[in-house]
């Protein structure tokens, strides 16, 4: 893995650790966890809760999705070496 990328990775995992990110993933969470359906009023409302939806999912998702991608870049980094 070259250095610039390896650093943004690393900017990512101090970042994961801060008790700001923690704080900030909760906040997230419970917005997702307060989507009650029948708050919803037709379907022009429902595709907005949707899409809010979705987009919590995509942020309560990203750290995870950092940490697998750093994995595979990893993996393929040693394979790479052993050629």
């Amino acid at each position: 893995m070259n250095p610039i990328l390896q650093q943004e990775y690393n900017n990512y995992f101090e970042m994961f650790r801060t008790s700001g990110w923690k704080q900030f993933i909760e906040d997230m969470q419970e917005a997702l966890d307060g989507y009650a359906i029948e708050d919803i009023k037709d379907g022009e409302h429902l595709a907005l809760v949707k899409g809010e939806r979705r987009m919590l999912k995509q942020v309560l998702q990203f750290q995870w999705a950092i940490e697998m991608n750093y994995e595979l870049l990893e993996e393929e980094s040693v394979n790479d070496q052993t050629l």
